[in-house]
């Protein structure tokens, strides 16, 4: 019979090590190599809270369950965004470019100067670095996508004003 440790030397020598949070429960599971670098972390759903999307940046109701947020080097930050009927972001930019996938529910995109563009679940929309934008759900539907960002010297985004009424009305 092969041990563990055996296993884990003739897979490039890593083995399994569970993190547990304050509470005690299993929150986190990290694959460590031979050496106690950090290879993978796996997180489990509910092990991080959601929280209200600022006020500074939002109209509406927002909610933002962050997904990941990776350690240098990497710069890639994800996020799980929930618009309610009416809700939306502020204007803004991102200085590498953002993903948006949505995965639940109807809503909008609009780039400066552009039209108001419709979204639904499984489209995938992409924003060049620098490109000024909005989006958010419709007046009727909610709308969910995952956000992905890739930050520059610690910044993901550069806000702006809100989206005034009249401009969030669909013409």
């Amino acid at each position: 019979m092969i041990t563990r440790r055996e296993l884990a030397a003739a897979a490039g020598g890593f083995m399994a090590v569970g993190a547990t949070d304050v509470a005690g429960a299993q929150s986190a599971k990290r694959v460590m190599s031979m050496e106690g670098q950090a290879a993978m972390e796996i997180f489990r759903n509910g092990s991080r809270a959601s929280r209200q999307g600022a006020a500074d940046y939002f109209t509406g109701q927002v909610r933002v369950d962050t997904l990941m947020q990776a350690p240098a080097p990497s710069r890639v930050s994800a996020a799980y965004v929930t618009f309610e009927p009416g809700a939306r972001t502020a204007w803004h930019t991102h200085p590498l470019g953002q993903t948006l996938i949505v995965t639940a529910g109807l809503g909008w995109v609009q780039r400066d100067g552009g039209p108001i563009e419709e979204i639904r679940a499984g489209d995938v929309v992409w924003f060049p670095p620098g490109l000024k934008h909005w989006h958010g759900s419709t007046p009727t539907t909610a709308m969910t996508h995952i956000a992905i960002t890739e930050g520059l010297e610690g910044k993901v985004a550069d806000w702006m004003e809100k989206v005034s009424n009249e401009q969030y009305r669909r013409s």
